[in-house]
């Protein structure tokens, strides 16, 4: 699957508690220009399910774990994330979506783009027709 990769983030450990911390274009391959957060998924509920054609992503399980499946038209790969200073960075037109959530969990997104409904790709067989 095309530059999809787990990154290890830096880890500051100390008696007072441990430190993580990203900065852009250092730790995670863009700019970040948006942020956003999932939280408080009903159990058995899934989030995503769409693609995009330009924005990338940075996904950290902050809190909790969750699984991320990914589908690159030709591949399916699913990614278990449970640890904070892990992330997933998916590129742009990748299939995602994300489920089994465990209680309390806290997805924290970072994107490359801001909010642009245009940039969405809703269809799963348009987003196949488009990437082959």
């Amino acid at each position: 699957m095309k530059t999809v990769k787990i990154i290890r983030l830096p880890q500051l450990f100390e008696e007072r508690g441990n430190l993580t911390f990203i900065e852009s274009n250092e730790h995670i391959p863009f700019h970040v220009k948006r942020a956003h957060w999932i939280y408080d998924v009903p159990g058995g509920e899934y989030r995503g399910s769409h693609a995009y054609k330009k924005n990338r992503e940075f996904i950290i399980a902050l809190s909790g774990s969750f699984d991320v499946i990914l589908h690159d038209g030709k591949t399916e790969k699913k990614y278990s994330l449970n640890r904070s200073y892990f992330g997933l960075y998916v590129p742009h037109l990748i299939w995602r979506s994300m489920d089994n959530f465990s209680t309390n969990a806290l997805a924290l997104v970072l994107s490359s783009e801001c909010y642009n409904e245009e940039d969405y790709i809703w269809d799963f067989d348009k987003f196949l027709k488009l990437v082959q």
